[in-house]
């Protein structure tokens, strides 16, 4: 597909079908948080004493946590701010530059800030597999301490099948993913109220007033709790990052009918058995089911731990396209595994890197416990950068006033910082895994985009003037052939090197000369009577400007049967598309730093091709080489 869906796909799909889509694979990451939450709220590190006074806070405050941090800031505000439809944090900065586009450098600032929350996101993608299969697959224990050290080889089984069947797309993985995950849901509410009448004074933990005093009283070690309560609220993100997907209305009718309330029970009848029995603490999820549902709960949390790695694993593939378009990451073969919704993606690279990382955490850190530790920082950071994103969003594109978005985005501010302060404690106990990842990814990331932008000025500086060369092109002493030329560029303001290499080296002219360059608009959807503008130059030849949005799919030849209404008929069996590859060579001088120059040149080789890319026919293309030094 090349255009935006029809913005009525949610009724042609079915919104009862969308929306279970969305609970398989949105609410799978926070739904399987009850696994460990509160095990870890009142885990040594924390230092907060189990007793019914801090069970009714602690819950109370997740609770609130859910409410705030969840429904009120992505559920009701940040969904609303999605760049035509799509969602996650590289949509969000590019709707957030546009706003400042008149100040070039807060422009500048915002792009960096929202390129590394991006890279954030994909430590989230890596981690958050990794601890939702082993917790679950922690409770063999309980069955026998003999299974134990089947623990860490069967998660990695589990992984392997998970992201093997990723290039079946989101829609089948939704389809047979959101029925168990609603069964999910369903268990956790209802076994949640089984132990709430065992002992209904946790009800209590509805007033947010026990909350504030257990935030009151922890003084400076209410960061070590908030850094496990924070468990809870992981997997908020993908719901916005998910968002092109499946779209904000079932996303939020999935949050607001099924998901919100079943874990909510769920936490409080956490805290009422160990209100009643607190021996239970050594793994309060499993100890709140009968002792004759334990095997059943466990096969049922470890297909709701399987499903939970599905949101990040989407909301990764959805990032990287839009990465690959904005100009952050090379090219890379992407398969569109839905014909309604082209949102849904598979991209190989990208599962098989996130695989290769997930199984790295699972090995290096062995428990959910010790993942715990490295859970969290990556999720505050992206919420914060998010926050601060979302303000320039509502200030500057909506308009609010500013007593309004500024009271508003300090106070999500603060909920942030508390939540990155109580994480970062835990930097040297796991937390600088993530961290690392993301600057390795940042690192790549802002090499690229500074690579591009070197290799167009080279090619600017060494390239020669259209302008200047036309005139002298004489057409009538050259061998015409009768076909039509298209001479893809960065830059239509030179001479295409493939131009130059035809007319030395072959000697000919063809009869309709095309300078095509194709622009990536910082919008997810350019519409067809947006795609093309020609302008005749003389001499036969045409500069054709083609524009995509960052969650178009680029179609050339399509886009070229779009001039014919234009005056400018391109018959695509008589067309020849000439490429010039460069090869990047790294010089000494004013550009990148030699390794960095070395990084690009090796990813520029490794990069996917431009026929795949702009689905050229492979029939119908010629590729010339050229050599550009940086």
């Amino acid at each position: 597909m090349t255009d935006k869906p029809d913005s009525n796909a949610a009724h042609k799909a079915g919104l009862a079908a969308l929306t279970l889509g969305a609970i398989g694979v949105v609410y799978g990451d926070i739904g399987t948080s009850p696994l460990y939450t509160v095990k870890e709220v009142f885990g040594e590190n924390t230092g907060v004493p189990l007793n019914p006074e801090n069970l009714t806070g602690a819950i109370s405050v997740i609770f609130w946590a859910l409410m705030l941090v969840v429904t009120l800031k992505y559920v009701i505000l940040i969904l609303k701010a999605d760049n035509n439809g799509e969602g996650g944090g590289l949509a969000l900065t590019a709707l957030a530059s546009e706003a400042v586009r008149a100040n070039p450098q807060l422009k500048r600032a915002l792009l960096l800030i929202g390129v590394f929350g991006a890279t954030l996101f994909y430590g989230d993608s890596v981690i958050t597999p990794a601890i939702s299969v082993l917790g679950a697959m922690e409770g063999l224990t309980l069955i026998t301490p003999t299974l134990t050290p089947y623990i860490i080889p069967l998660s990695v089984v589990i992984l392997i099948g998970l992201f093997a069947v990723q290039r079946l797309g989101t829609s089948v993985v939704g389809r047979y993913f959101g029925p168990i995950i609603v069964l999910w849901f369903l268990v956790l509410g209802g076994v949640g109220i089984l132990n709430i009448v065992a002992a209904p004074e946790i009800l209590h933990a509805l007033n947010p007033l026990h909350g504030i005093q257990f935030v009151m009283e922890r003084g400076w070690a209410l960061f070590a709790a908030f850094g496990a309560i924070v468990l809870a609220l992981t997997g908020a993100e993908a719901l916005y990052a998910d968002m092109g997907h499946f779209g904000k209305k079932p996303i939020r009718l999935a949050w607001t009918f099924l998901v919100f309330p079943c874990l909510a029970l769920n936490y409080l009848g956490q805290g009422a058995l160990l209100i009643a029995d607190p021996s239970a603490i050594e793994n309060p999820f499993y100890r709140s089911f009968p002792e004759t549902w334990v095997i059943p709960a466990l096969c049922l949390a470890t297909m709701a731990a399987i499903i939970a790695s599905q949101a990040v694993i989407s909301g990764a593939y959805s990032m990287s396209k839009q990465a690959i378009q904005l100009g952050f990451l090379p090219r890379m073969k992407i398969h569109y595994t839905s014909a309604k919704e082209s949102g849904q993606i598979y991209m190989p690279a990208v599962n098989w890197l996130l695989l290769a990382g997930v199984l790295l955490a699972v090995l290096l850190f062995k428990t959910s416990s010790n993942l715990a530790g490295a859970y969290g920082i990556a999720v505050t950071l992206t919420m914060l950068i998010t926050t601060i994103l979302t303000y320039f969003v509502i200030r500057r594109s909506w308009g609010l006033p500013a007593w309004l978005s500024v009271s508003a985005t300090c106070f999500f501010v603060l909920i942030d910082l508390v939540l990155v302060i109580s994480c970062a404690l835990k930097l040297m106990d796991g937390g600088w895994f993530p961290i690392l990842l993301g600057l390795v990814l940042f690192t790549v990331m802002a090499t690229w985009w500074s690579g591009r932008k070197l290799l167009m000025q080279s090619i600017q500086k060494e390239g020669i003037d259209i302008a200047d060369f036309l005139p002298t092109l004489n057409v009538n002493e050259i061998n015409k052939a009768e076909r039509t030329a298209v001479y893809p560029v960065a830059d239509p303001s030179k001479v295409p090197m493939a131009l130059l290499h035809n007319l030395k080296h072959n000697q000919v002219l063809h009869a309709r000369n095309l300078i095509l360059t194709v622009v990536f608009d910082s919008v997810p959807w350019v519409g067809t009577k947006d795609r093309v503008e020609i302008k005749p130059l003389g001499q036969d030849f045409w500069q054709v400007t083609v524009r995509y949005g960052f969650m178009n799919t680029p179609n050339i030849p399509h886009a070229l049967s779009l001039t014919e209404d234009m005056g400018l008929k391109v018959s695509l069996f008589e067309t020849t598309y000439f490429l010039s590859r460069e090869t990047v060579v790294p010089t000494p001088g004013s550009g990148m730093v030699r390794w960095r120059e070395q990084l690009f040149a090796a990813m520029s080789r490794n990069a996917g091709g431009v026929v795949d890319f702009f689905r050229l026919p492979s029939n119908a293309v010629v590729e010339l080489g050229t050599r550009v030094q940086i």
